[in-house]
């Protein structure tokens, strides 16, 4: 049954929105944001798993949003965490800053500190390097036919990309990977560590994470070097005065967090769009200048990141329907991405998709800063495969992340053949 046939059965009693199970079981819940974009566009949520929240799920209305920073800020409350995630409580402040908390003018005087890292011009330099990051995780499973396509190669490229960024030494990438996982899934038991609950492992990962990076900032600001790290350790403010220490630690996590978990779940989503769509993967192997549109299609397609949240500054309209001062907005970004008023056939993965203006990098102030450097990754990681990737499909159901704030695959089982590089 489609999307579209299957939203006749609901109503707005409850809806299963954010519960996270639901979101490990079934994958998005696209049947409850299609009803909602049609009959509740701002939606109350006030059910199981979450404080209530408004649902906001239509393109215009969350770029209107995104588009006043002022009257919709991003403090206290970035992300709906639900209650088994542990998260901060009522009034609480997190224990640490970083850009998704900061609200302008901060937020621009901490973001232009990276900003030219990942300019188009400064990114591309780093396409060789990509490149070689690419080839080689592709030709360490040549002579396989089957793997964890999740395990095996889209979380070593990212991660591979951000650590060689940061200037991390290869020995300590896979503990790396342990902290993004343990951070982003905390709310997954496959990531805990036993007699730990999802905020205990979030704490202590996080913890650790900072440890790791203090050290590294230490030396760095002793013996600077031409990587990512040394920048941030050594940063001034436009006021003249040092980035304040947790303020660094703030921006090591995010850059871990951020330029390794999106890429990864973008590239497993998009292999699995392939794989679900061949015809479209045949397409891109005849047409390689196909490269752009298809990475645009695959983010509008996976959108990595569901949601972000944002508190009203005063009370105000969405949509006309009125919004209280201090109440919660969540933008859902994947229901945008889907949104019948903007996209034609948005069901339907199209590498051919023009225009797409999705917003899965989000939008106005907090537009991801690393976009950039996530759409380069996917046109390396895409051409390669068009390459050399003769056929894949699943031997197995794919394994979700049990969040309803990231969509992460965990395992993706697949068969294959992979050709040797003509290069």
């Amino acid at each position: 049954m489609s999307i579209e046939a299957s939203v006749e059965s609901l109503s707005t009693g409850f809806l299963n929105i954010i519960g996270p199970d639901h979101y490990q079981q079934n994958g998005y819940p696209h049947r409850e944001w299609t009803y909602l974009r049609n009959h509740k566009p701002v939606y109350w949520y006030d059910g199981p798993y979450a404080r209530p929240f408004w649902a906001i799920t239509k393109h215009a209305d969350i770029i209107q949003i995104a588009k006043q920073p002022s009257l919709f800020t991003n403090r206290p409350r970035i992300v709906i965490f639900t209650d088994e995630q542990g998260g901060y409580g009522e009034g609480q402040e997190p224990p640490f800053r970083h850009l998704l908390t900061m609200d302008p003018p901060q937020h621009g005087e901490y973001r232009s500190i990276m900003s030219r890292r990942f300019t188009p011009r400064a990114v591309n330099e780093l396409r060789p390097k990509i490149e070689r990051i690419t080839r080689d995780v592709c030709d360490s499973i040549l002579n396989r036919t089957e793997c964890d396509f999740v395990t095996d190669v889209a979380a070593r490229i990212p991660l591979a990309v951000i650590a060689e960024l940061l200037g991390c030494p290869r020995k300590d990438w896979d503990q790396l990977f342990i902290w993004s996982n343990e951070i982003i899934g905390a709310g997954d038991p496959e990531f805990r560590k036993p007699g730990e609950n999802p905020q205990q492992t979030a704490e202590r990962a996080r913890m650790e994470l900072f440890q790791y990076f203090a050290a590294m900032m230490s030396e760095r600001q002793k013996h600077p070097t031409d990587d990512v790290s040394s920048v941030v350790a050594n940063a001034k403010l436009p006021s003249g005065n040092a980035m304040p220490p947790m303020e660094m630690l703030g921006y090591y996590f995010l850059l871990v967090l951020a330029g390794n978990e999106t890429t990864r779940n973008a590239t497993s989503g998009g292999l699995q769009a392939f794989i679900d769509y061949p015809e479209q993967f045949v397409l891109l192997k005849k047409n390689p200048a196909l490269i752009k549109p298809a990475v645009e299609e695959i983010v509008r397609w996976v959108t990595p990141v569901i949601h972000f949240a944002r508190s009203a500054s005063m009370d105000t309209e969405v949509h006309g329907q009125k919004i209280r001062q201090g109440e919660t907005v969540c933008l859902f970004y994947a229901s945008a991405n889907r949104d019948e008023d903007v996209f034609e056939r948005p069901f339907e993965f199209d590498i051919r998709r023009n225009p797409n203006p999705h917003i899965a990098f989000g939008i106005g102030e907090h537009f991801c800063l690393g976009a950039n450097l996530a759409r380069l990754e996917l046109e390396v990681i895409f051409a390669e495969l068009a390459r050399r990737l003769e056929f894949a499909e699943s031997t197995a159901p794919l394994e979700r992340l049990r969040s309803s704030f990231v969509g992460g695959i965990k395992h993706m089982p697949i068969s294959y053949q992979m050709n040797r590089t003509t290069d």
